[in-house]
């Protein structure tokens, strides 16, 4: 299915993508706006293989602090707040106070938060902990936590990874363990203590694969996961009330029920998955440069849509992945970013491209709009899909977002 192009003559000039200063050194493999606060509304956190966590004010154009985080490469993060308002991995933050903190999976199975204000590292939880050490070392186990997410509203965080695990964990369980001698002098060091004591998950569910991507519903209560075998997994997150009727978010009893264990319609290997805003659909892109739009009715939650797919980041014909997927916070569309090196935003509900906003050096290995949808950060990072070879170095570009790219169309 081939999508109808249009073009329009911008009054404006478009936006160029700027650098920020002091990239990772190694492949980016996460890039997530800290929610916005009354202090900071500007601060963007990127994970890499070079196992450092980097924040940014894309205001400024200023790198701000660097934290090696003691967990080899870091595959994923998550972000939110230190009170028990957060943010989930799709972008969606409630209001409220406090300092931000970032959650990063490392390849050796740890799940470690960094609290900005306080520079300090905990340890959160450990996949797979029991693993031999020789097992480890040789390769024949790999325990790597692969995906993280928060859930609003709670202390929860929930986590995905190479051994076939998925877990909630509750960090308030990891509440006073920070080192309280810790300063914030990371951008200088990036020695801060890391506390060694992680917390027991609250719940834990077997998943059929490796876990490849993994998404949490704007309402905090619907879970997806992508693994190898191209299985797309949904859960329910039930907050259960306590015998008074009442909730508690540091502790409350919880239930994940598995609702769907099924084949993506894509017929090669997944990449990334996202919930629409409204969680009635999902959007999976996959190494095949396709994205399929698929919907919920399966699992209770009517849409009266069906499912379809469309073709992407391809150039003549060589066939490129798509890397990443991010949802604008206020219209719905989505942007794409591919091993092309594009950046193409889209009309999932009307099935119509909008505008290719980015062309990059190398390979968009992530993506990430702010909370309000007027800036887009873009990861230009080769992600291999050519095997090793001499590549662009890393970059992270923001760019300003104009209306006319990301304002859904209406159907004709």
């Amino acid at each position: 299915r081939h999508f109808p192009l249009f073009f329009q003559t911008m009054a404006q000039p478009l936006p160029e993508p700027k650098s920020l200063p002091s990239p990772p050194n190694d492949g980016i493999t996460s890039l997530q706006y800290l929610p916005s606060t009354s202090s900071s509304s500007s601060l963007l956190a990127s994970t890499s293989w070079d196992g450092a966590l980097r924040i940014h004010d894309t205001i400024a154009k200023t790198h701000v602090v660097t934290q090696t985080m003691d967990s080899g490469p870091l595959l994923c993060m998550a972000v939110g707040t230190t009170t028990t308002t957060t943010t989930t991995s799709s972008g969606e933050s409630s209001n409220g106070g406090g300092g931000g903190v970032v959650y990063t999976g490392g390849i050796d199975g740890s799940i470690k938060r960094y609290d900005i204000a306080t520079s300090t590292v905990t340890l959160i939880g450990q996949h797979s902990p029991n693993i031999e050490q020789a097992d480890l070392v040789n390769g024949k186990k790999k325990v790597a936590v692969s995906c993280l997410g928060t859930i609003r509203n709670t202390n929860w965080i929930v986590s995905a990874g190479w051994d076939k695990k998925f877990h909630i964990w509750d960090v308030s369980k990891c509440e006073g363990n920070n080192d309280s001698n810790s300063n914030a002098d990371a951008e200088d060091d990036g020695k801060n203590k890391t506390t060694t004591t992680a917390a027991q998950p609250l719940a834990t569910m077997d998943l059929p694969g490796k876990a490849f991507s993994m998404d949490v519903s704007s309402d905090g209560t619907k879970i997806v996961v992508a693994t190898s075998g191209r299985r797309n997994c949904f859960f329910d997150i039930i907050h259960q009330p306590r015998e008074d009727g009442s909730t508690s978010s540091s502790s409350p009893p919880i239930e994940v029920k598995l609702l769907s264990d099924r084949e993506s319609s894509l017929k090669y290997q997944t990449r990334c998955v996202k919930f629409f805003p409204d969680t009635k659909g999902i959007a999976v892109g996959s190494i095949e440069g396709r994205v399929a739009i698929e919907y919920l009715d399966d699992i209770g939650i009517p849409s009266g849509k069906k499912k379809y797919a469309f073709k992407c980041h391809r150039v003549n014909d060589t066939i490129y992945p798509v890397n990443d997927i991010a949802f604008h916070p206020i219209h719905g569309t989505f942007a794409t970013g591919g091993a092309d090196g594009t950046v193409i935003t889209w009309d999932g509900n009307h099935k119509k491209k909008l505008s290719s906003i980015a062309k990059c050096p190398t390979s968009v290995a992530c993506l990430a709009f702010n909370g309000v949808g007027n800036e887009i950060a873009i990861a230009s990072s080769y992600t291999y899909e050519e095997g090793e070879r001499d590549h662009p170095r890393e970059e992270i570009y923001v760019r300003d977002v104009l209306e006319g790219e990301v304002r859904p169309k209406a159907k004709k």
